[in-house]
């Protein structure tokens, strides 16, 4: 009776997974933010500001004079050359540069003026080693040399004050309130040109950078510690210091748009009207992390300069579906090797032409990932770009079985011979009976259900004939080989590989609270599954039966997540080493394994079970955002896969997949918590463009990345694009919405 109930609850509860009303996104345009860089030629210059004029241009101005950005764009990094748009002011000595109505006005060591307004500005000043100013109304200008001021007009000077009582770092000049303001080392003061009188706001110590709220109501200053809110009409400070930041010593401050911008000794962040921060750290964004100066830019853009050149930060509205045609394009045009979706390295910092296309250990599976997205794409677009992918890549799978001399076994990867000392792990490489060619053993099981999930998807939902009849093929291949073998895969050795192992000998050996456990009985019932659902053989049927009744496998993969840790302490040494932490890989193949489970369960019993075993699954990855995973979710046809999350993941990736350098462990914002199993570091995960590029079986919440800078390159293909694709193919996001 128990069993009949539980049978009928199990239908019950496919029934409302597949007839839940599942979200949609609607794809409309957002801000994406890239990075066009442009560095100084020589490490003695030092970029001080920059600004940009009514008409777009940009000019910077240095230790060496006036500066230009040339020939920069996004991913081909520019550099800053000399101005030498005049010719007729080299003569100058140029001190400073600002914008007045829009217009460049230029500082030297005798006046302030413009080649704008037909050159009439040319207003002479009497402090030789000027160094700040700003312009009022009326052309009033006001002019410092940190300690001294004076008030100028075109034609004369209208008051002067020689001994400030304060270090003066930094003028600006309110229309609201036609006062010029004035920031010292401990103190704010206003200057009127009607009554010229100075008068002191706000007092204290350590000040750095000062700029007005976005509303003119309040004021921000910065410290070497923090910033702070002056109220402009009350003068008195709003609150506490502010030191929860990404970093504190604030070097230059900019309200621009509805985000306040600053600019620190560790990079430059923008506070959000929601009180939170876009962090900009390392060269994926910055010239360097010692900020100077941020003003706005041309075009929806800011500029942020620092002591190696000049940042500017853009922002451009886009659909989903627009970058994801942007990331088609990074893939075909530098990530594609003999078929394999693959990683561009050994560049030289950034520089794209330097690099060359790599081998890796895990060829089969990220072109699993990539071809899994092209699959959706086809379905979606019906774009003959599309299958023309899948069939390039296909070929590349498909080759994996024949270049080697074992029936039935996958390569990790294939290259040229000659080249084996140059691959990565050389020792795994074996001559290929063509010897033309050499191959990579070692196959493990995260290539496996990498192979069977994408082949399932192209058996099922491809409608060429051809291509259909491949992939069947490969998914009979493959299993028959783990099923001729006794589950496992057999190497050239006459050996299982290390990871290539579903035997109950091997699974059941684990404790069951170490995740191998779990997750090798999954992947292998969805393989076989998979397996009969297109070969209709009925050994793969009757193995994955046998698997889940004679031992123990239905219960291993239904067990919940939150039993798995680590080993017990009278575990053996390899069940200890295996559970030492969560292995993020795993997630991968448990997700892509996902696939083949539940769309191709033996029943309507088992599909229940599976989809409560995924959603329990997701639960325990959702503070990871992981937009894959969030995705592959909807797959149980679950109306709760935080949809809001995976689009978050899609739109805050960058543009930008090189491995810069970046850090974050440094950061005050972020509440970091304990060591812990799941390897989480902070309460809450930072977006993908605040932290290390990582592929989707790397830990979210890494905060560094270390190893080089600017050597390599991701593709897109696995990262992204599968993620996309997938929510189209499931129709949780929407076609682009432009209008």
């Amino acid at each position: 009776m128990k069993n009949i109930l539980l049978f009928i609850f199990s239908l019950k509860m496919g029934l409302v997974l597949a007839q839940t009303k599942q979200p949609v996104y609607q794809d409309k345009p957002f801000l994406q933010d890239y990075s066009i860089k442009f560095y100084t030629k020589n490490d003695a210059v030092s970029p001080q500001k920059a600004f940009s004029d009514r008409n777009g241009n940009i000019k910077i101005y240095s230790s060496a004079g006036l500066l230009v950005p040339h020939d920069g764009q996004f991913l081909y990094a520019g550099n800053l050359i000399a101005d030498n748009t005049y010719r007729t002011i080299q003569n100058k000595n140029i001190k400073g540069i600002s914008l007045y109505e829009e217009q460049f006005v230029l500082l030297d060591d005798k006046t302030v003026f413009s080649n704008a307004w037909a050159g009439s500005l040319f207003a002479k000043h009497e402090l030789s080693d000027a160094k700040l100013f700003v312009g009022g109304k009326n052309f009033n200008l006001l002019i410092s040399n940190g300690k001294a001021l004076q008030l100028i007009d075109k034609t004369q000077t209208l008051w002067k004050l020689s001994d400030f009582k304060d270090e003066i770092i930094d003028l600006k000049f309110q229309s609201s309130t036609n006062l010029f303001w004035i920031l010292g080392r401990k103190s704010v003061s206003t200057f009127s040109a009607e009554t010229k009188k100075t008068d002191v706001i706000f007092e204290g110590n350590n000040f750095t950078a000062f700029d007005f709220s976005t509303d003119n109501k309040n004021l921000y200053i910065g410290t070497n510690d923090g910033y702070f809110l002056v109220n402009i009409a009350t003068k008195k400070q709003i609150g506490i210091k502010q030191t929860k930041l990404p970093t504190t010593e604030i070097t230059t401050i900019k309200s621009i748009g509805e985000k306040v911008w600053f600019g620190t000794t560790n990079g430059a962040f923008a506070l959000k009207k929601d009180g939170k921060f876009d962090y900009y750290n390392g060269e994926r964004w910055l010239t360097s992390n010692q900020i100077k100066h941020i003003s706005e830019g041309p075009e929806n853009s800011v500029l942020i300069v620092s002591d190696k050149g000049l940042s500017q930060i853009c922002f451009k509205q886009m659909t989903l579906h627009e970058k994801a045609v942007f990331f088609e394009k990074q893939v075909r045009s530098r990530h594609i090797r003999n078929g394999f979706n693959a990683s561009l390295d050994n560049m030289e910092k950034g520089n794209l032409s330097t690099g060359y296309l790599a081998d890796s250990d895990n060829d089969g599976l990220w072109t699993s990932m990539y071809l899994g997205a092209e699959i959706f794409r086809y379905v979606v677009t019906k774009d003959a770009d599309a299958l023309q992918n899948c069939r390039e890549s296909l070929d590349a799978m498909e080759r994996l079985y024949s270049i080697n001399p074992i029936a039935g076994f996958p390569s990790r990867s294939f290259e040229r011979s000659g080249f084996i000392q140059q691959l990565a792990d050389p020792d795994r490489w074996q001559h290929s009976p063509d010897k033309e060619w050499d191959w990579k053993a070692t196959t493990s099981s995260d290539e496996a259900i990498g192979h069977i999930f994408v082949y399932g998807a192209m058996a099922e939902l491809i409608k060429d004939p051809d291509l259909k009849k491949r992939a069947v093929a490969l998914i009979d291949t493959l299993m028959g080989h783990i099923v001729r073998n006794d589950l496992y895969l057999i190497d050239y050795d006459g050996k299982p590989t290390a990871w290539g192992r579903w035997n109950p000998s091997y699974v059941n050996a684990f404790p069951t609270n170490v995740g191998d456990r779990k997750l090798n009985s999954s992947n292998i019932i969805a393989m076989l599954q998979t397996a009969y659902y297109f070969t209709k053989k009925p050994i793969y049927k009757e193995k994955a039966f046998e698997l889940m009744k004679k031992h123990g496998y239905f219960e291993n993969l239904m067990r919940p997540m939150k039993q798995i840790g680590y080993a017990p302490e009278d575990a053996d040494e390899h069940s200890k080493k295996m559970s030492d932490a969560w292995n993020h890989s795993d997630d991968e193949m448990y997700f892509l394994g996902y696939w083949g489970l539940y769309r191709y369960a033996l029943n309507d019993t088992l599909k229940a079970h599976y989809g409560k075993a995924i959603i329990d699954h997701w639960q325990a990855e959702r503070p990871e955002k992981e937009g894959l995973w969030n995705i592959f979710t909807a797959v149980t046809g679950t109306q709760n896969f935080e949809l809001n999350e995976a689009t978050w993941y899609l739109k805050e990736h960058p543009l930008d997949l090189i491995d810069w350098t970046i850090m974050n462990s440094h950061r005050k914002d972020i509440e970091k918590i304990s060591t812990n199993f799941r390897s989480q570091t902070i309460n809450e995960v930072l977006p993908p463009d605040e932290r290390p590029i990582q592929r989707h079986n790397a830990n979210m919440f890494n905060l560094d990345r270390t190893k080089g800078n600017g050597t390599s390159e991701h593709s897109a293909g696995d990262i992204w694009l599968l993620p996309y694709w997938l929510g189209r193919y499931l129709g949780v996001i929407s076609q682009p919405q432009n209008k």
